[in-house]
């Protein structure tokens, strides 16, 4: 059984921080198709199209037929942990400083084996399903886990290393003047959260959620403005020494599109919010965040972008805030780049229309900030780098995948 991690004591300054370690990042062009799909959170292996074979480990041919037509298809993860060891030493840096780590085979229904960590509740021969989660290098690998659920499952260590969990963690959510953010606060806090700080611009001008952010325990209001950069460094220099998790859900949102608009001001005050203000977040934040990636039970691991699903299709009602939503995720895909090397994940989470005062007249279904906030910490719990918010999004998604160009039409003709 698991014991339960304890909450991290005061860090000591005299000691030297460690530095962030990868595991092997090297993958064939094949087996990329394994860290697609954890960046979903995913189980899926490549099927051949022609004989319907399984395989494992990823590969270019079909191991029965030399069929080249092998698809990722999302795959039943039930089977039964048929050997196991413990690495106790290792060359790699990485592992060594993990050690002891827990490995071994398991043997899946669907008729493949495959090696896999494994988690400190699963007993040799039996029952256990895989999950597909990306690692510290930002790729995907598999993990055995119980058949059911066992206490204090989350806190096992090297389930931990490859998720993003809120526990203990102190989290940085940009802007308090949101809708959403008194759920987002309460989520991340009952997810274990140790503290929330929350950025509050324009702290003399009054808004509905600040008495019920200022009631939290727990929650922590400081000025932040993301269109300035002195206050996003001065933040920076206060507490980016402690953020874990920043999780980005400022936004300035206006309806209209290109020629509906008389001039460029809205555009430019969605660029400045939405896509300039991530840039000097992550130049303020990033650095300390980074170096941070080995800090032990309390280490940087997540940044998070809240970002519009129309960012990957614009809808012509809201083409400049679309646009600017569009320059934010090409952004935020630098910046996991970036971030990558001190084992910080960079995750957008998507979400549709959301319930608010300048979506009054979108049709639904729309988002509702409670069902954001669940969302966004069961996308950290995974680990994942793609989070999909809302039946729009999802939709959305799945027809992206299909089709990219009948989605752009059918988006710009007033289609969902």
């Amino acid at each position: 059984m698991t014991d339960p991690i304890a909450p991290p004591p005061k860090k000591n300054p005299q000691k030297p921080q460690a530095v962030p370690l990868s595991p092997p990042a090297a993958r064939s062009r094949a087996a990329l198709g394994l860290s697609a799909a954890a960046a979903e959170a995913r189980f899926a292996l490549q099927h051949c199209a022609e004989c319907g074979a399984v395989q494992y480990p990823p590969r270019d041919a079909c191991h029965g037929c030399l069929s080249t037509d092998l698809r990722w298809r999302d795959t039943d993860p039930a089977g039964t942990l048929i050997a196991e060891t413990t690495v106790r030493t290792s060359p790699n840096l990485y592992f060594r400083r993990a050690a002891p780590w827990r490995t071994g085979t398991v043997r899946l229904d669907v008729g493949v084996s495959v090696v896999a960590h494994v988690h400190g509740d699963c007993e040799k021969g039996g029952r256990v399903r895989l999950i597909n989660r990306l690692d510290r290098a930002g790729q995907g690998v598999l993990m055995a886990l119980p058949e059911g659920e066992t206490p204090n499952m989350a806190d096992d260590p090297e389930l931990r290393e490859l998720t993003c969990d809120p526990k203990h963690r102190r989290v940085l959510l940009t802007d308090a003047r949101q809708a959403n953010a008194p759920a987002l606060a309460k989520a991340l806090l009952d997810a274990g959260a140790s503290v929330v700080f929350v950025g509050e611009a324009e702290t003399w001008r009054p808004y509905p959620q600040r008495e019920t952010l200022a009631a939290m325990e727990g929650v922590q209001l400081l000025p932040l403005d993301v269109t300035d950069t002195s206050s996003v460094v001065e933040l920076a220099g206060e507490i980016g020494g402690k953020v874990d998790i920043l999780v980005n859900n400022a936004r300035f949102v206006r309806p209209g599109g290109i020629l509906s608009r008389g001039d460029v001001g809205f555009a430019q005050r969605e660029m400045d919010v939405n896509a300039f203000g991530l840039m000097r977040l992550a130049q303020a934040f990033g650095p300390g965040m980074r170096a941070r990636g080995a800090d032990g039970v309390n280490n940087a691991v997540a940044w998070v972008n809240i970002l519009s699903v129309h960012a990957l299709a614009s809808d012509p009602a809201y083409g400049g805030f679309n646009a600017s939503q569009a320059a934010a995720l090409s952004a935020a895909q630098t910046l996991r780049a970036e971030l990558r090397p001190g084992g910080v994940r960079v995750a957008t989470l998507f979400v549709g229309p959301t319930e608010d005062d300048w979506h009054q007249d979108v049709p639904p279904p729309k988002v509702l900030p409670k069902a954001l906030a669940r969302s966004l910490v069961q996308g950290l719990r995974d680990g994942t780098e793609e989070i999909w918010c809302g039946d729009v999004a999802q939709d959305l998604r799945d027809r992206l995948r299909q089709d990219p160009k009948v989605v752009e039409r059918q988006v710009s003709e007033g289609g969902a």
